[in-house]
């Protein structure tokens, strides 16, 4: 019997989704032949980053309009069983490389009638990015049939200050003070119980059962007031992305006051905000508690609500 066949498309700056990759889907060798197809932009993205060259790649993230990539070599009519696709949310969006590809016309050839598996690596964020991707994938024509969410497990303010040294000084390690950045160690190494599901799925073809088993893996985790937080996160991003944006595109001489402003104003927005934040949250549960709890189901699923 022919070996069944698993795409795995993904971009990382650091290794560390690679990392959780290879936890997921080694187990799954035996039965499947993996083929890796790594992300590469035309104009690659420095890491670590320069502070403002990091501040201003936020608007054009948050708008789509990403910077371009390379084809996949793979052959986009080829058969794959499934494809797991692995991202980072930047600024709770989908990566710039991430939203290129899915743009692209080899993604909507080589996606079509598929069976795709999201794996996500972030700091705390990701339902925005999701709900992006999702819609990506549903004008592809593909099937989204499961999603694993790995997030840094620290307090919000606690993983911010380890990123922000991660991203801009290239140190992830521990400190007398803050734990390491990103998802904890544990927790990658834990990742390949979301093998046997994977593995079941493909032996059986029973997809829909796929997400409710990884979830009662704990392949999701969300808390009601992380639901709050990023909704208010991203409403802010969008009217700066567009504020800063007018102004010329990345890079633009023109526009560098404008993402000074917004490095300083999100900064004490996060430090500020947060703990607002946390507590506007338990008295949403308290007044809206159906509604923030089927907000919380909703993004544990892998549905794409209709449009209103």
């Amino acid at each position: 019997m022919a070996k069944q066949k698993i795409l795995i498309i993904y971009y990382t700056q650091t290794g560390q989704l690679k990392r959780i990759i290879d936890r997921v889907v080694t187990p799954l060798q035996a039965q499947a032949d993996i083929v890796y197809e790594e992300i590469i932009p035309v104009q690659p993205f420095t890491f670590p980053w320069d502070k403002q060259t990091f501040y201003d790649t936020m608007p054009e993230t948050v708008l789509g309009r990403p910077r371009g990539v390379q084809p996949l070599k793979v052959n986009p009519e080829e058969h794959f069983d499934l494809v797991i696709l692995a991202y980072q949310p930047w600024f709770l969006s989908p990566s710039q490389p991430t939203a290129a590809f899915l743009q692209s016309e080899g993604a909507a050839r080589l996606l079509k009638g598929k069976k795709v598996l999201t794996l996500i690596g972030a700091r705390n964020m990701w339902l925005n990015a999701q709900e992006k991707v999702k819609t990506y994938l549903y004008q592809a024509g593909a099937q989204l049939v499961g999603n694993i969410a790995l997030v840094d497990t620290s307090s919000n303010l606690i993983s911010v200050m380890t990123v922000l040294r991660w991203q801009f000084k290239g140190k992830k390690e521990a400190t007398r003070f803050l734990p390491p950045a990103g998802v904890q160690e544990k927790e990658i190494q834990a990742a390949d119980r979301f093998a046997t599901p994977i593995a079941q799925a493909l032996q059986q073809g029973n997809w829909e059962q796929l997400h409710p088993q990884l979830r009662q893996q704990d392949a999701v985790t969300l808390k009601p007031n992380l639901v709050v937080l990023e909704d208010r996160g991203i409403r802010a991003f969008r009217y700066w992305s567009k504020f800063i944006s007018a102004k010329g595109g990345p890079g633009a001489p023109e526009r560098q006051g404008r993402v000074s402003m917004y490095r300083g104003l999100l900064l004490l927005g996060i430090f500020v905000l947060t703990p607002i934040t946390k507590i506007s949250s338990m008295i949403t549960l308290l007044v809206k508690r159906n509604q923030l709890l089927q907000e919380v189901e909703y993004f544990k699923g892998i549905d794409l609500r209709a449009e209103k």
